[in-house]
């Protein structure tokens, strides 16, 4: 690099960085009180008409072109004791009659309704904050967001209320300080920024402008002044619950009955402990299973709120999976286990957990720490002898403990670096532990023009005499301000990285490399509010050995017009593929020719009583016989702004596919089939208000493996594949797989943090091997089947310490 060029980079890099530390910072003052106001929505308390109002809002979305006219600006006042933080919002509308009111229960605030949002950093650190919600419609949220997510499953215990009048609407907020972690000095040093939606009118203002070119929002908050000398009450709550379960299948009735309680105890202002004993989590969703055929394991989102809420700090590194966590034993009883005669009852799907605790917080120098540990107990299968009775017990799992810890730094309001370790030790010295050890980094420049990001991760997993140890590695380079950006990075991993006894990995042993560029707008322009097309082109090859397995391009486009009317599609090549996969035999792999496809979607929109999404796909392999294309389309209809139901059925094709059947001898079994999946399912919810609700959730997932041709193959060493001969007496791959969940559910928040939950389910499932039947005959023999019916009750109370204290002084 000559030094003409090196100087005009220093210039741009110093000019950019004295434009974003320009940008203006408004300031709100928080005034401390000694009657705090009645939060009911209605702004009439003598406090507020004291303190001084904070408003001229900013466009943020679609655009930050133009300005707010008067008859929708907003008002914003702050207040604060040694209890909480208080808000109130007036957010004028010369036309309130026609402000979206769409209920829905907590946390669901992107619906069809106005929302008001505040969102604060305790840490000022550019990166971290926690958002409070209220919609036009009373319904409250709150989440734990960072750079590029947001997290809904963070629930604290806040109150909000909104009231209208002519003028337009009004918000009020009590924020205790039991639902934030700050610094334990004097005084504050908080952020803070807020945001108004107007769903009709299809935009979003902020109170600090936000560059939507440049950074993320969370770089570009507003101060507060004034808070200072809080002396914060106790923060231990409790939330125990009772839990009564009725279920019959085939005749039989099992009833069950538990207790247990989560407990959050503020170690200081910035640390929280948080602990479930006893945990029980039947009424957690179901998961949503579907016919696997891979070569790779079936994972599900995580469903039990402990393992969801307040978890950002854990999945740093992307090395923890929380399923792990109770989930299926590490060693089955096989038929090797058995002597003669005897018989495994049962190999349990899943191992109980006995209790969990999670530290979490973050110091005044920005360090964050978490502490995660749960305990699952020790489980057994009963082997009985069929001929003598006698009954043994082998243990499948032990007494297992999974342990995490993190240590996050982050530095200029945009950068961070986070060593993460997670650990198993299994009790006992026939099974494995394992340990993984990652470092990961996400750098960016003060202008906030160019990232780099990236991750080094160590596993280690112990086995009875013998221990292995893999690495892997994560590195990109983007450039992420202005409408057109580029990047590229590089993944990397050997054989034997392994981080699946906490983390999930599907693959290892690769090495690839990536280039991507885009074009998106960041102003309305024409007939549209925002577009973005982006290209990308990738190269993979094995680790070891060093050969190429796989080229590929493609380009994706997206677009949303001025009417909420939102169209894109995506289109890839992939040149000739080795998959060394799919013959379940290291160093084998199944060449499959060079394919062409893609999709198109359109959404519709949301603000009309009747809107839809349309999915179609498409893809053509260029010498193997194999096609793939499907639909999937969603239509909803909003009855009234208390009832909304939506639809969806996805049906899609894989006409004479290739796919591991068998290994005999080193000889892989290959079959063609044609693979036919339907997926119903439906949603439902009828909102008495954003307290009370009834909701309804339906799934009915049918896929049909069709081998009934009997073209089988024979697998060479170079790849190709030969016809042969294959008897399916032993091994029939034909399969009709199909299953039918139902969850019908009426849930009352009767208090803050107090819930009940009276739960309707039933299911049915079925696999077979008449891959020749129609979906309506599978249906009619999935219903021959038992059906699964349970009827369950959960109640959840919200208990803060410092409210028994007032009772007890009382």
């Amino acid at each position: 690099m000559n030094i003409s060029l090196c100087f005009k980079f220093s210039v741009f890099f110093f000019l950019s960085t004295m434009l974003m530390m320009a940008q203006e910072k408004k300031e709100i003052h928080a005034k401390r009180i000694s009657n705090p106001p009645k939060i009911d929505g209605v702004l009439s308390d003598e406090v507020w008409q004291d303190i001084p109002a904070s408003g001229n809002f900013h466009m943020w979305q679609p655009g930050n072109e133009g300005t707010i006219p008067q008859n929708l600006q907003s008002e914003i006042k702050m207040a604060y004791d040694d209890k909480a933080v208080y808000f109130a919002a007036y957010l004028y509308d010369n036309e309130p009659d026609k402000i979206l009111r769409q209920f829905s229960q907590r946390d669901n605030v992107f619906v069809q309704s106005d929302f008001f949002a505040v969102s604060i950093n305790t840490y000022n650190d550019g990166i971290n904050e926690t958002r409070f919600y209220i919609t036009s419609a009373g319904t409250i949220g709150d989440s734990r967001a960072d750079q590029f997510n947001e997290d809904f499953s963070y629930n604290v215990v806040f109150d909000a209320k909104a009231s209208f009048d002519e003028k337009g609407w009004y918000a009020e907020f009590k924020i205790p300080y039991n639902a934030l972690r700050f610094p334990e000095v004097d005084v504050q040093d908080w952020s803070i920024n807020f945001f108004r939606r107007l769903q009709q009118r299809n935009q979003s203002h902020s109170w600090n402008f936000i560059n939507n070119e440049i950074g993320q929002r969370t770089q570009y908050n507003g101060l507060v002044t004034g808070v200072k000398g809080i002396n914060p009450p106790v923060r231990l709550t409790f939330f125990p619950f009772l839990q009564g379960l009725v279920s019959t299948v085939d005749g039989e009735t099992e009833t069950d009955f538990s207790a247990g309680m989560d407990v959050k105890y503020g170690l200081s202002d910035s640390f929280t402990l948080d602990a479930t004993l006893i945990p029980d989590f039947g009424q957690a969703a179901f998961d949503e299973v579907r016919l696997n055929l891979g070569p790779f394991e079936q994972t599900f989102g995580e469903n039990r709120q402990f393992f969801t809420e307040g978890t950002e700090l854990f999945n740093k590194g992307n090395i923890f999976f929380s399923r792990r966590v109770g989930n299926g034993p590490s060693s089955s009883v096989t038929d090797d286990d058995l002597q003669e005669n005897e018989v495994a009852e049962d190999n349990p799907s899943k191992v109980n957990l006995l209790n969990a605790l999670k530290i979490s917080g973050r110091t005044k120098d920005n360090l964050g720490i978490g502490v995660f540990n749960a305990i699952t107990e020790k489980t057994e299968v009963r082997i009985t002898d069929t001929i003598t009775g006698n009954v043994r017990k082998q243990v499948v799992e032990p007494l297992a403990n999974y342990n995490i810890l993190v240590l996050d730094q982050q530095f200029n309001q945009n950068s961070s670096v986070s060593l993460i370790n997670t650990s198993v030790i299994r009790n006992g010295s026939g099974f494995r532990d394992a340990n993984v050890t990652g470092l990961a980094w996400n750098l960016a420049n003060k202008a906030n023009s160019y990232r780099f990001t990236g991750r080094t991760i160590v596993s280690q997993i112990n086995l009875p005499g013998d221990n292995i140890g893999g690495f892997a590695s994560e590195i990109d380079f983007d450039r992420i301000k202005g409408n057109f950006r580029f990047g590229f990075g590089h993944d990397l991993a050997n054989k034997t990285y392994d981080i699946n006894d906490l983390g999930v990995n599907f693959r290892n042993n690769f090495n690839n490399f990536r280039i991507s560029a885009s074009y998106q707008i960041f102003e309305p322009k024409g007939i549209f509010n925002n577009y973005r097309i982006s290209t990308f082109i990738r190269h993979r090859r094995l680790y070891d050995p060093s050969v190429q397995t796989r080229n590929s391009a493609g380009i994706d486009w997206f677009f949303v017009t001025r009417e909420r009317f939102a169209f894109g599609g995506f289109s890839s090549y992939n040149s000739d593929n080795d998959d060394y996969f799919e013959p379940r035999v290291p160093g084998r792999f199944v060449t499959f020719s060079e394919n062409l496809g893609g999709n198109m979607w359109v959404s519709s929109d949301y603000r009309k009583k009747f809107a839809y999404d349309v999915r179609a796909f498409y893809r053509n392999w260029f010498a193997d016989p194999q096609e793939r294309y499907g639909i999937n389309i969603s239509p909803r209809y909003r009855f009234s702004d208390n009832f909304l139901v939506i639809w969806t059925t996805d049906y899609s094709v894989r006409k004479r596919d290739f796919g591991f059947i068998d290994l005999e001898d080193d000889n892989v079994f290959l079959g063609q089939r044609d693979i036919t999946t339907v997926e119903n399912s439906l949603s439902a919810s009828y909102n008495f208000d954003s307290y009370k609700a009834i909701n309804l959730r339906f799934r009915n997932f049918w896929s049909a493996a069709d081998y009934t041709e009997n073209t089988f193959f024979l697998l060479n060493d170079d790849g190709t594949r030969d016809l042969t001969d294959y008897d399916t007496t032993e091994n029939d791959p034909n399969t009709n797989f199909n299953i039918w969940n139902l969850d019908l559910s009426f849930n009352w928040r009767f208090a803050p943090g107090s819930e009940a939950t009276l739960l309707y389910r039933n299911q049915i499932f079925n696999q077979d091997n008449f891959s020749t039947l129609n979906y309506t005959d599978s249906l009619n023999n999935l219903f021959d089947q038992p059906i699964q019916h349970t009827l369950s009750l959960r109640v959840v109370y919200f208990i803060d310490v410092n409210n028994l204290k007032r009772s007890s002084k009382g």
